[in-house]
This record gives structure tokens, C-alpha cells and sequence, in this order.
């Protein structure tokens, strides 16, 4: 993951890298903890099949146990956009892999806000990234539409 090491990162923007870090290298065990016990991970643009909102330290690891078996990818370019609050972060990035059902590639810009508890634990991490080219990823070539778009562990 590269980051823009020139100034020292707020605690948002330390556990939005980090939550990168975690995913990305598939350390789902160790990415939960980033969380509160009621946080939450929204998908404003979730195509259907795939929930808009989870919420709970079950149903986020439940989520993404998965990911690592459905996507190999990494998160570069990561810019942070300056906020008031040290407990809200916001980041533009781009995910550079592969689908690993297909072999097809897996890149896109993401735009993520992150918001932290008092305890400095993850409350709401919003992911606004393009359901489109998870789709298309994830998607083999001679498949019609209708394609399941859920991680492995959701089906």
C-alpha cells in the first residue's frame, strides 16, 4: 500500500491504512479488531445480492472472511483529504489485483470515510467504490448477466 509518508496520519487516517493493510494482505482475524463492537461497513452503491450495511463484529467478519479467497489486490495512491476531526478520515485510492475465480483484473478508484469511536475503534467505514467492476471481475468470460457477486463465505 503507498501512503503519503511526508506528515505523521491522524488516528482515522492510521486505521483507514491500516484496515487497507489488513485486507489487502488478507489478515481478516486481525483486521476485526480494527473495529468497535457495533461498527459498521456501508455500501452505498452495492449491487443487489450484496447488503448496503453491515453491522457487528460477527457479520463484518461473516462479510469479508471470504475476501481473500475471491480477490487477490493491493491498495495504491492513497490520498487523504484533510478533515476538522481526527476521528474522520477520507481517502481516494485505487485497488490494483485480480478476481481469483477468473483471473481478471480487479482495478478501481475507491472513495472511503471512516469515522472512529471515542476508544479510537472503527464505528462507520463507508466504501463508495463501483459495484460495476467487481461485477465484470468477477464475471468469466462466457457467463451471461446474473453473475453472483457474493464472497464465497455468503453463499
Amino acid at each position: 500500500m503507498s501512503v503519503n509518508p511526508t506528515r505523521e496520519l491522524t488516528p482515522a487516517q492510521h486505521a483507514l491504512a491500516e484496515h487497507l493493510r489488513l485486507v489487502s494482505s488478507g489478515q481478516i482475524d486481525e483486521w476485526i479488531e480494527l473495529y468497535a463492537a457495533d461498527g459498521t461497513v456501508e455500501f452505498p452503491f452495492a449491487p443487489a445480492g450484496v447488503p448496503t450495511l453491515v453491522q457487528g463484529r460477527e457479520a463484518l467478519i461473516a462479510h469479508m472472511r471470504g475476501f481473500p479467497q475471491t480477490f487477490d489486490v493491493k491498495f495504491v495512491d492513497v490520498k487523504f483529504i484533510e478533515t476538522a476531526d481526527p476521528r474522520t478520515a477520507v481517502a481516494e485510492y485505487r485497488s490494483e489485483g485480480i478476481a481469483l475465480s477468473t483471473g481478471k483484473p480487479y482495478e478501481q478508484t475507491v472513495i472511503t470515510v471512516i469515522r472512529l469511536d471515542e476508544a479510537g475503534l472503527v464505528e462507520q467505514f463507508v466504501d463508495y467504490w463501483n459495484p460495476l467492476v467487481a461485477i465484470e471481475a468477477m464475471t468469466p468470460d462466457e457467463a451471461a448477466g446474473g453473475q453472483d457477486v457474493s464472497w464465497p463465505s455468503e453463499r
